[in-house]
């Protein structure tokens, strides 16, 4: 089954910081839209990454006492790492300082010079850095920029500027004949209305008040202006060529089918984007979505208002698919979503702890209490069967036209919605007291078998939103059955197969409980880190150990032949290591940094003596070591052979 190619992208994260989780709502959703394409037979690329030049970084970097890629190399890391830890399936992380990029980019500002659309002037206006856009007088709001609100200064400066006034009518065309275009529609009309109607001035695409980005090849005091080199990382990462001779990853799924935003860059998007492929003669994107904010509390995330949360911290306090559960789900198409952690716990305990957790835990034990784990056929089936089997047939073609439209959270709705009808479902049949008649054992197997297929069905739909949950749902039937088309008959479970342990996939969380574990949690992160400074203000005091003390630790030298994630813990990595002649196991904290994959292969050094501990039911054989920088951890690799000993 193969319903041809899609692209996704997402907006290429700012490595100014470390991104919160409103900038990880974006990852998540462009993940699972990819995935529910995948899903339903399409060969999917998906491309994310990082921007990585500008005033800004330049300012950043000093003030961090960095050189400007050092310092976005660090940034880059670790927004990779929280894509990588949110479970994000993307094909490329591209990233604005790789090579190809910069020659790629040098090459279209050249192209878009020769042909007359880029010109050199002077520009002098309002320049808002944190936003890196000039403004004129009547654009500023109550004397400042009117994205942000934050304060501009008086900027001149030669420049170059692209002419996106001569591509102005082709584009308002465009808009008129593709309805599709910009979505959702409000975001349409507000491109059209306050933009282009009033008519769109020239765009400034170089500066010379900085260096930190690419230069302009012709020109070198020059770099190239973000719109240019951030914009173009759409075609640059898939193999187009300024020259024409275009890579196989390019011909094959250009032109985007979605360009997945936030609200606030669709101006980018929407106007000087779609311009500029247009003066470069290349087909513009299917459609350009804009999607809304995640905002805490009544408020949009602001590290100044101390409401900024992290994703990494919501996965420690939660895990990976409760998190992705909740930014999925409580997204609404075109407007703003609210996140706090009483809604976030209520959320848990309604869907996935009562609706789904508890519906599969039931089904599940009561195969294996009533016929010994094995699938039976279905025998006696009733008019409420029937209700059952034509809900979840229907379901698959419901949320595949909400995911057409990129309505996550209404196709969502529709797995839940047949969930409910399954719980339903427990509760009239009474499976329970059928177990107690032995002249009612078919009409049990019918339930069962039932249940059983109604949950898979289930399992398939949530694999894109819970990819990790419906895994565990997979393990619990026992199927492997897991594919698009196994949801056009009703019949999926083979009866005769036996099913898994029944496991607990969510614990409902106590909410009094949960709260002040959370402020235990954020209390020690803060004291971690004043630790941290005060460590490293008196370096000078450190507590020195003999050549004794040393001799106690014995390091030798592994290579990591396995890994695997802890079945229990979100953040641990259980490692099975040969030293020398003997392996052991070892449990490592580390799954924020590392992939299981990423582990394998490692030649590491490992404290060999230290005593064993258990780690949530894995017993932990000794301890690999890492080096810390700032927030990235790094492997202590070495060249020597597996068993030998560190001095």
């Amino acid at each position: 089954m193969n319903k041809g190619k899609y692209y996704i992208t997402t907006a290429i994260a700012y490595t100014s910081g470390k991104p919160h989780i409103g900038n990880t709502y974006e990852i998540v959703l462009a993940d699972s839209i990819a995935r529910f394409k995948r899903l339903t037979g399409y060969d999917v690329y998906f491309m994310t990454g990082t921007d990585e030049h500008g005033q800004k970084i330049q300012i950043k970097s000093q003030e961090a006492g960095k050189k400007p890629k050092e310092f976005v190399d660090e940034v880059a890391g670790e927004i990779k790492r929280i894509w990588d830890l949110m479970n994000t399936s993307y094909n490329k992380f591209i990233r604005t300082t790789d090579e190809d990029h910069i020659r790629i980019v040098q090459g279209i500002f050249k192209k878009l010079y020769e042909q007359g659309d880029i010109y050199k002037g002077y520009y002098e206006g309002w320049y808002c850095t944190p936003c890196e856009s000039f403004f004129t007088e009547s654009q500023l709001e109550d004397g400042k920029c009117p994205d942000c609100g934050r304060e501009v200064k008086k900027a001149k400066e030669e420049a170059y500027f692209f002419k996106l006034s001569k591509y102005q009518y082709k584009l308002m065309k465009h808009i008129e004949e593709n309805p599709e275009f910009i979505q959702p529609e409000s975001r349409k009309n507000e491109m059209i209305n306050n933009f282009l109607k009033p008519g769109l001035q020239d765009l400034c695409v170089s500066r010379t008040s900085f260096n930190w980005g690419i230069p302009v090849t012709f020109d070198e005091k020059h770099v190239i202006y973000v719109w240019i080199d951030a914009l173009s990382n759409y075609i640059t990462g898939i193999g187009y060529d300024p020259q024409g001779n275009h890579g196989e990853l390019y011909k094959k799924y250009w032109p985007a089918d979605v360009h997945l935003i936030g609200k606030d860059i669709l101006r980018f998007h929407t106007l000087y984007w779609p311009i500029m492929l247009m003066a470069l003669g290349v087909e513009l994107p299917k459609q350009v979505f804009g999607h809304p904010w995640l905002l805490i509390g009544e408020g949009k995330m602001s590290k100044s208002k101390g409401n900024v949360v992290y994703a990494d911290d919501l996965v420690d306090l939660f895990g990976v698919d409760a998190v992705r559960y909740y930014l999925l789900h409580e997204m609404p198409f075109a407007q703003d979503g609210t996140l706090t952690y009483e809604l976030l716990i209520e959320r848990i305990n309604s869907d996935l702890a009562n609706i789904l957790g508890n519906l599969v835990n039931r089904t599940v034990t009561m195969i294996n209490k009533y016929f010994d784990g094995v699938i039976q056929p279905q025998k006696e089936r009733e008019n409420i069967d029937e209700e059952l089997i034509k809900l979840a047939l229907s379901t698959p073609g419901k949320v595949e036209e909400k995911m057409n439209k990129l309505k996550v959270t209404e196709a969502i709705d529709d797995i839940i919605t047949l969930l409910r009808r399954s719980n339903k479902y427990i509760d009239e049949t009474m499976p329970w007291v059928l177990g107690k008649d032995e002249s009612k054992k078919d009409r049990l197997s019918t339930v069962l078998y039932n249940l059983s297929e109604a949950i898979r069905f289930s399992a398939v739909l949530l694999s894109p939103f819970m990819p990790d949950t419906a895994e565990s749902i997979f393990i619990q039937l026992n199927t492997a059955i897991k594919n698009w088309d196994s949801l056009k008959t009703f019949g999926g479970m083979q009866p005769g197969d036996s099913v898994g342990k029944a496991e607990i996939l969510f614990a409902r969380i106590d909410q009094s409980k949960k709260m002040e574990e959370i402020i235990s949690y954020y209390d020690q992160k803060k004291n971690h880190k004043e630790e941290s400074k005060t460590s490293k203000e008196v370096k000078s005091k450190t507590d020195y150990i003999t050549i004794d003390d040393f001799a106690k630790v014995e390091l030798k030298v592994g290579e990591i032949v396995s890994c695997e994630k802890h079945p229990k813990a979100d953040k641990l990595l259980v490692s099975q290591i040969r030293i020398g002649d003997e392996t052991r196991q070892i449990v490592s904290g580390v799954s924020m940094y590392y992939t299981p994959e990423e582990m394998k292969g490692k030649r590491v050094v490992v404290v060999a003596n230290l005593k064993p501990i258990n780690l949530r039911g894995k017993e932990s054989n000794g301890m690999i070591l890492f080096a810390e920088k700032g927030d990235n951890l790094y492997f202590v690799t070495t060249e020597a052979e597996s068993g030998s000993i560190v001095k």
